[in-house]
Order: structure tokens, then sequence, then C-alpha cells
């Protein structure tokens, strides 16, 4: 897969469970690291402008999957691929390479949904992110 956007990833010391290896947990954290990095640097603005803290509008996961294929060790160069291959009226998918070094550590994709924070209900995409994504992912 080709990914226009990467961002490194630390693995610290208490990442790693009693097998030796990043506990399958935190490849979660990593993901959600690399899409806030996406959307600060993408969409741009302030974080609390794209996750919506203090905002009507907030974006929640509806969906979360990882396909693990190696175990990623302390010490190891983590590399997150992000991309956004299409855009819905209200959600839109983000896709996932975790990589070490030049070896593919785990694949994931989550749904996420813009959503209104007065109404407790999703929204359509604001114009802006629409515009931003659509710019960089050339959709």
């Amino acid at each position: 897969m080709s990914f226009e956007f990467t961002t490194s990833i630390d693995v610290r010391y208490n990442d790693i469970d009693s097998y030796g290896h990043v506990n399958n947990a935190l490849y979660g954290t990593y993901i959600e690291e690399a899409r806030i990095d996406y959307l600060t640097t993408v969409v741009g603005g302030e974080t609390a402008d794209i996750t919506g803290a203090g905002e009507e509008t907030g974006i929640v996961v509806a969906n979360l999957e990882l396909d693990f294929e190696r175990p990623i060790q302390l010490g190891d160069k983590v590399t997150v691929g992000v991309r956004v291959p299409r855009l819905g009226e209200s959600s839109f998918p983000f896709e996932y390479e975790i990589r070490t070094t030049d070896d593919v550590a785990a694949t994931g994709e989550t749904t996420m949904v813009a959503y209104d924070r007065e109404s407790a209900s999703p929204r359509p995409i604001p114009d802006r992110w629409r515009e931003a994504i659509t710019d960089f992912e050339g959709l």
C-alpha cells in the first residue's frame, strides 16, 4: 500500500507486555496518534478544532479493525502510514499501516463519524475538513 502521510511513533518501555512485545491494545493508541497527526497536518488548525474539544463538531470512532502481522519490540522504529480513501456524507474511513523498518507489523481501519455535540448525533463532515482531505488525497 502507498501512504502519502506517515508519522513516527516512539515505543515506550511501558508499551511492552509480559511477552516482550508491544501489547495489542497499544496498536489502537498508535493509530490514534497517527490519525490526530494527520488531521492536524492535513486539515490544519489547532488539535482542539479538529477533535471537537470546545467545539460543536467532534469526531468519534464508529468502527475499529486491526490485523496483526508481526510483533513490535522495544527499540523498533515504528512508522504509521495513514490515508483516507473516500469521504461519505457524515463518515469516512482511515486506513493504517504500522511498520517497523521495512516490515508491516499491522494494518487497520477506523470508520470516523463527524459528530454534533449539542444534538449528540452524526452531522455532515465540515466543509473545511472535506476540502482539505480531498485536496491532500486527490479524491
